[in-house]
């Protein structure tokens, strides 16, 4: 999910935080923030839901259903 591994690099940068220190809030691994920002893999629901109140943006937003403004977005069906 193209979408997804952006939005989290994006948001990781914003905050000025390496990949390491993201995991450590996320309790997580350096290797699984690098895997998803790669999109070598995807977090868990949990994972997910941590993230999305640690960057003060919703899980759609995340995903891409959703732009920063809260409006939906009709996702591409590939």
């Amino acid at each position: 999910m193209k979408v997804f591994q952006e939005k989290l690099k994006e948001l990781r940068k914003e905050k000025n935080l390496m990949q390491k220190t993201l995991a450590e809030i996320l309790q997580t691994t350096n290797s699984s923030i690098s895997d998803w920002e790669c999109g070598r893999s995807q977090p868990d629901l949990a994972t997910l839901a941590k993230m999305a109140y640690y960057f003060d943006v919703s899980t759609d937003y995340l995903l891409g259903l959703e732009d920063e403004t809260g409006a939906k977005i009709k996702p591409k069906l590939d």
